[in-house]
């Protein structure tokens, strides 16, 4: 009996072994990552090891842009050139299509593997991009998880807004609109609102005179800033008298830049956030 129960703790002492060997094993066969844009910061952010990510961009922390501008603070920032990119060699650098054209060949010259996102637009753009972060990260299941979280998001606002019929128009900074081809028009439509933006002929964006918006009589307005204090000329805009008296915050839904302007795991956290404004407004109707 002695020597069976013998057997059996080196047994347990080698499948303790084999464990404690192959996580480091593993851990060093995953890819270190660099992300020189904001966008794929957050993709990274949500899909790597803590281990595997390298250096950010310049902009991973600033918090009107970055969704995880918290959770960048554990990490180096890149200074947007290459200089310091050569000096890690990492595994992979990833960017938007949009980042500097010169540094992204430059790396690719000096044989650096460079993976490049382009903007999306659409749920089914975003969710691809997931899909491709998780396969960089060798994380794919991590990214089935946060596709799974997104489509989960969608049915609950499909599931609020139901039978509403309502039209919004996006408004920012100047009179911009997002257009009907662009990423926040397809997560209004996903969930179920009408983009009033179609009916000024706008794709992508563009800006519109504020008689044309104030013509066009969407229900609501979808804005990223809620204040009642103009910083600058641009946001002064939404400031204005005539579009306050028709478009009071009972008229706007708020929904922060942060959640939006990048397409990745944070918008399924804006379609909650939509959820909760319609409420709101509905509330105060």
């Amino acid at each position: 009996m002695a020597r069976i129960i013998h057997l059996a703790g080196v047994v347990f002492a080698c499948a303790v072994m084999v464990i404690e060997c192959a996580a480091p094993a593993r851990a060093a066969e995953l890819p270190r990552i660099v992300s020189m844009n904001v966008c794929t910061d957050q993709l990274l952010l949500t899909l790597a090891d803590p281990g595997q990510i390298v250096g950010l961009s310049r902009y991973s922390r600033d918090r009107f842009q970055s969704w995880a501008a918290d959770d960048a603070r554990r990490y180096r920032i890149l200074s947007g050139g290459a200089e310091d990119i050569l000096i890690i060699r990492p595994d992979v650098v990833v960017a938007s299509v949009f980042d500097k054209r010169a540094t992204r060949e430059f790396l690719k010259a000096k044989g650096m593997h460079v993976v490049e996102f382009d903007v999306p637009r659409s749920l089914d753009d975003v969710k691809d991009q997931i899909r491709q972060m998780g396969a960089i990260t060798q994380h794919p299941d991590r990214a089935n998880g946060e596709i799974a979280r997104l489509d989960a998001a969608i049915a609950r606002a499909r599931q609020a807004i139901a039978q509403k019929h309502v039209r919004v128009l996006p408004l920012s900074r100047r009179g911009w609109v997002s257009g009907s081809e662009s990423l926040l028009s397809s997560l209004l439509t996903q969930a179920g609102l009408s983009n009033a933006a179609g009916e000024l002929g706008v794709a992508f964006g563009g800006f519109a005179p504020l008689e044309i918006i104030i013509d066009t009589k969407p229900d609501f307005l979808v804005v990223s800033d809620a204040g009642d204090r103009a910083e600058d000329d641009g946001s002064a805009f939404l400031l204005h008298s005539a579009l306050q008296r028709f478009y009071p915050p009972s008229k706007r839904i708020v929904i922060p830049d942060r959640l939006t302007v990048c397409g990745g795991v944070m918008l399924a956290e804006a379609l909650d956030v939509l959820i909760a404004e319609l409420q709101r407004v509905e509330r105060q109707e």
